[in-house]
């Protein structure tokens, strides 16, 4: 019986295998093998209405405001129940021809193509896009980092069909992001709320484009695309710019912090975002024990052994016992 998850794709979060293997309670966890900040947004309950009526056109309306606001465009957008279901839809819009993914990177993306029989190539170079139907590029990528500038992305969806481009990481770096100038016609932005937000658990997220992309996705989304509950907290929190400056500025101090800790123990940083950070080690599997006898979770990787990818803790109690487990 089908239980939710695909087991053929590894992921960070759900903490049941750690501790099985390490024991503990997931009060007991640190889990910083995902990207999610670790100070949510302070998000008050769900309103009664939010949760018992179905969601209406008002509530979406100002949430879209919102999002468009805090990503500084115009480009029209569809909320989804997070950019994962914007990725779970894009073989409702890709065009004919080879499917390549700017990689190592999020492993979804293949899954996606390969569960409706599309094939798809993972290339090491941007320059291997060019002449792909529908190419990929994650941005700042998941998990080492890799940044391309919003003019090399629009050199690249001029050489290809369909452009993707996976913002889910870009809150912490607006420089990066492709949203404030004009909307090409072929370029797909994908957003998502609840890994900057630190409120993944919403399952909110936002693909933007043209109207002509956004029409089929939102077909097939349907009518109830996105709860009550998650349009009331994301209109609130894409709409305090205030928080926003606060936790950039924040996060972006603590991913020196991270990094020097993680020198300390050995590692040599690699790269990532100011939510994660990669770091190369001895013994990936090992390195991610010895965090796991502490009870702080990581994550590694299937085609590294030597990276550890580390989320940054959210508080100073979780700062030293990082500290002291390394």
């Amino acid at each position: 019986m089908a239980d939710g998850h695909d087991r053929g794709r590894d992921h960070g979060g759900d903490l049941s295998g750690a501790m099985a293997r390490f024991g503990g309670t997931e009060d007991d966890w640190i889990d910083l093998s995902t990207g999610i900040n670790r100070v949510p947004y302070p998000a008050p309950p769900a309103s009664a209405a939010a949760l018992c009526d179905l969601p209406g056109r008002a509530a979406i309306d100002r949430l879209c405001t919102a999002a468009q606001g805090a990503y500084g465009t115009d480009w029209p957008l569809l909320p989804l129940a997070g950019a994962q279901a914007a990725i779970q839809l894009l073989p409702v819009v890709a065009p004919e021809g080879a499917v390549r993914v700017l990689g190592p990177t999020y492993n979804e993306y293949a899954g996606a193509f390969e569960a409706v029989g599309r094939a798809v190539e993972t290339v090491a170079g941007a320059e291997a896009l060019a002449g792909a139907g529908l190419a990929v590029i994650v941005n700042p990528n998941n998990p080492d980092g890799r940044r391309l500038a919003p003019e090399a992305l629009r050199t690249i969806a001029a050489t290809v069909g369909l452009l993707v481009v996976d913002e889910s990481f870009a809150d912490p770096h607006p420089e990066l992001s492709l949203l404030p100038g004009a909307c090409p016609e072929n370029v797909l932005v994908l957003r998502s709320f609840g890994k900057f937000y630190g409120l993944a658990g919403l399952r909110l997220g936002f693909v933007l484009g043209s109207d002509a992309l956004l029409g089929p996705l939102a077909g097939r989304a349907g009518p109830w695309a996105v709860s009550g509950p998650a349009l009331e907290a994301g209109a609130l929190a894409l709409a305090d710019a205030g928080w926003r400056a606060d936790s950039r500025a924040r996060l972006s101090a603590e991913t020196a912090r991270a990094d020097a800790l993680a020198e300390a123990a050995g590692w040599r940083p690699l790269g990532g975002t100011a939510l994660f950070r990669l770091y190369e080690t001895e013994d990936a599997a090992e390195a991610q024990a010895r965090l796991a006898r502490s009870w702080i979770w990581s994550r590694i990787f299937p085609y590294s052994a030597g990276w550890l990818r580390l989320g940054l803790p959210g508080s100073e109690a979780e700062w030293d016992r990082l500290e002291e487990a390394l």
